[in-house]
Order: structure tokens, then C-alpha cells, then sequence
């Protein structure tokens, strides 16, 4: 197959515009004698005007190859083994050229079958993603008609998206991922298979699919991503219990949380912890759960039971699928309690303002004024909360670790000499 190579006067992308370790690591593998370009995800950012987060490239070098001419490189992966070059925080990930069989719609298990450029391109997801950049010659190349699906913001696979779909079903993550973030026009066959083969994403690594869910309520269009996602009936499969409740949410409570936290992911200033942007598909499931039994006890519940229910229902709305790290978890577990904590079931009783020694009560604040957003009755609480907050006493804001508890016997006799 041969390519059609593009010309910077036609794409008008500037070298600049590229990370510059990545052009000085193409440098590297070139004058070692490997074919190397920059491929994927940045060209695509670039061409539909957005500023890429990643600089990967693909080369001919092998990853032990690779190894050998960098000094800050680490090889990861075993089914798909890669090489990552750190500078400080930043990380570049260099894949060697694969091949697959792109004909069979059999779940791929083998991913370090190395190839040519063409069969690298062959293999991947979308056309978009397909693209490789020259550094040398400052042109894109393309050999499945990316470039003008990224003028026209068209998506499709390469290739029949059933098999593609069958053999990988992330890829139907991706595939509302990119259309949420991009706001791209879907080929509508590729619609039909994301339908038909949506029951194939219990296939998947769950780890996989988390992190893909996770980075798009990163991305600011976590709103329009969930909303694709309980469409296509992709919820049902990963998130039944939210899919049955965003069914019936006639108030849209989820998707006014998401629209939020967008809106602070976007402003950039302080970005939501991943606690906290899970916490928004959970919170108004719980609400009201905690409101239900509440009303059906005649009393109201003590923070203990609080927290018993909170973390059943984040279960619940994660399961079976997915399988929260602990971390994560029990900071959603905190925050979602201090919730009940800083605005009471018993609106009637007056709160005595008393801040916890709990780490992640600042978490707790934090999504108060998130939810202060929505419902701007929540502000004068807010206010006072976080006024106590500033105020606490001197040892409950840097609380030292002690040591283990010495015992009685030790402090009347002293230590042995």
C-alpha cells in the first residue's frame, strides 16, 4: 500500500509544535539507523486544534534496542512490551512497529509480533490515530485516509469495525471517547457493531477499561461521555446500577455533577482529585439511599451507619466489573460521609461546628463547594465549614506521627543501661 504523504504547506503544522525530546529521540534512533516518526494521538490533537498531552513514537529498533541508546530508559510491559523515556515528570513512550492479523475477530492475546510501518498502521484502532509525522521531512504520512477524517472530524475504524471491536473491545470505549472529547461525526455502521458487540466488553481487563473511564472525567467532557455511554447501553454492561438510575433520574442530578466538574477540570486552577470526579457518579445514588432509610427507620442515621451504607453503594455502582483500588476508595468512603457530616439529614437541628482529625475532611469541603455549585443554598454552610476549618487549633493542623506508646513499667524504671 502506498502512502499519501502530506506537505507541511498543506497541513501548516509547525515543527515547534512538537515536544522536543521526542524530535531529539527520533534524532537518536535515526542516526542509530531505525525508521522512527511520531505517531498517533498528537498529530490527531494537533490537526483538530487541541494541544496533545502525549508525544509517542513508533520505531523500526526493538525494544532491547532501544534500551541500548538511551540511558533513561525502562522497558514495561509483557503482551505488549514497550519503552518509556523519563525526563523528570514527563514520560515518551517509544513502541516498536507491530503487526496483526487484522482480519480475524478473535481477541488479540499476542501483541509483540514486530512489522513494518504499513502493519503497524494496519493494526491500529481509528484512521485518525493512524497518522505518522516525519520530523525529517516535516510531513504526515498517511496510509488509511486519516488526514481527511480529521479535516471532515469523521470517525471510523480501519477496517470492518466488528472484527476490530471483537478484537479489542476497549476500542468501543475509545470510540464514544472520541466523540465526546472531539465532537466527531460517527460512521454509522461503526454505531452497529458498538451495538451488536457490546456484550464483549466483559472480555476486556477491567484495569484497562477503569483507566480509559477514569481519564475522561479527567478530560473535561466527562458529561457528554457518560451521557454516549448510557446511550449506546455501554452503562448497562460496565455500571448497571448507575445505568438503571440515570433511567430514571428525571432531575439529571449526575449529569449536573459532571457538568461541574468539567467546569473546574477546564478552569485549570485546581483540578478534582480522581476521589472526588468518581465521587460525583456516586454522591446522588447515595443521597438518596441515605434519604430512603432515613424515612423508613422514623430516625435519624448516626455517621457509623453513614459510613457502612456509603461504602456498600460505591460497591455497588463499581460492580461487579470494576474493582476500586483501596486508596481510592477509602478517601471516596471519607468524603462521601463528611458529607452527611457538614449538611445533617435533620435540617430541623442546628449543626455544632466541630472539624474532624480526619486527613481527607479538606476533600469533604472540596466537594461541598462543588455541590454549592448546583445548589446554591449550600454556600453560607460552605462558608462557615471552611472558616472553622481555617481556624482549628494549632495541633490539629499538622499532626505529628507518634511513636509507639511507651509502657508504665519503662517510664518508672527508665531505659536499660
Amino acid at each position: 500500500m502506498k502512502p499519501r504523504r502530506i506537505s507541511k504547506r498543506t497541513h501548516k503544522l509547525e515543527l515547534e509544535c512538537f515536544d522536543e525530546d521526542a524530535l531529539k529521540a527520533i534524532h537518536t534512533l535515526r542516526k542509530a539507523g531505525h525508521i522512527a516518526y511520531i505517531v498517533g494521538g498528537s498529530i490527531r490533537d494537533l490537526l483538530l486544534g487541541n494541544q496533545p498531552k502525549d508525544f509517542d513514537i513508533s520505531t523500526s529498533a526493538k525494544p532491547e534496542e532501544i534500551k541500548k541508546l538511551f540511558r533513561n530508559c525502562i522497558l514495561i510491559g509483557r503482551r505488549f512490551r514497550l519503552a518509556h523515556l523519563r525526563y523528570g515528570k514527563k514520560i515518551l513512550e517509544v513502541a516498536t512497529f507491530r503487526k496483526g492479523d487484522t482480519e480475524k475477530g478473535e481477541l488479540i492475546v499476542q501483541d509483540n509480533v514486530w512489522g513494518s510501518p504499513e502493519e503497524d498502521v494496519i493494526r491500529r484502532d481509528f484512521t485518525i490515530n493512524a497518522l505518522f509525522y516525519d520530523s525529517e521531512s516535516e510531513t504526515i504520512i498517511d496510509y488509511v485516509g486519516g488526514y481527511k477524517d480529521a479535516e471532515n472530524r469523521f470517525l471510523q475504524t480501519i477496517g470492518d469495525p466488528y472484527i476490530r471491536f471483537k478484537q479489542d473491545p476497549v476500542r468501543m470505549i475509545r470510540c464514544l471517547k472520541f466523540q465526546a472529547r472531539f465532537r466527531l461525526q460517527a460512521d454509522g455502521r461503526m454505531h452497529q457493531a458498538l451495538e451488536d458487540c457490546r456484550q464483549d466488553l466483559v472480555n476486556s481487563s477491567q484495569a484497562r477499561i477503569f483507566e480509559e473511564l477514569v481519564r475522561m472525567l479527567e478530560s473535561g467532557s466527562s458529561r457528554n461521555f457518560y451521557h454516549l455511554m448510557h446511550r449506546s447501553k455501554l452503562l448497562e454492561i460496565l455500571q448497571p446500577v448507575l445505568a438503571t438510575f440515570l433511567s430514571n433520574d428525571k432531575r439529571f442530578e449526575i449529569f449536573s455533577f459532571l457538568d461541574e466538574a468539567d467546569v473546574r477540570v477546564l478552569e485549570g486552577t485546581k483540578k478534582p482529585t480522581r476521589p472526588i470526579l468518581l465521587s460525583c457518579l456516586v454522591f446522588p445514588i447515595l443521597n438518596k439511599h441515605i434519604l430512603q432509610l432515613s424515612k423508613k427507620s422514623e430516625k435519624t442515621l448516626h455517621l457509623g451507619q453513614v459510613q457502612k451504607e456509603t461504602s456498600q453503594i460505591i460497591d455497588s455502582v463499581f460492580q461487579p466489573f470494576f474493582h476500586l483500588p483501596k486508596r481510592i476508595k477509602a478517601k471516596m468512603v471519607s468524603l462521601l460521609t463528611t458529607q452527611f457530616r457538614l449538611v445533617p439529614l435533620d435540617t430541623k437541628v442546628k449543626t455544632r461546628i466541630r472539624i474532624p482529625r480526619t486527613p481527607d475532611f479538606p476533600l469533604g469541603l472540596e466537594f461541598l463547594e462543588l455541590r454549592s455549585r448546583i445548589e446554591p443554598g449550600y454556600r453560607i454552610i460552605l462558608e462557615e465549614w471552611t472558616e472553622a476549618y481555617k481556624k482549628r487549633p494549632q495541633t490539629q493542623r499538622d499532626p505529628k506521627r507518634r511513636g509507639p506508646r511507651r509502657s508504665s513499667s519503662y517510664r518508672k524504671r527508665g531505659p536499660k543501661k
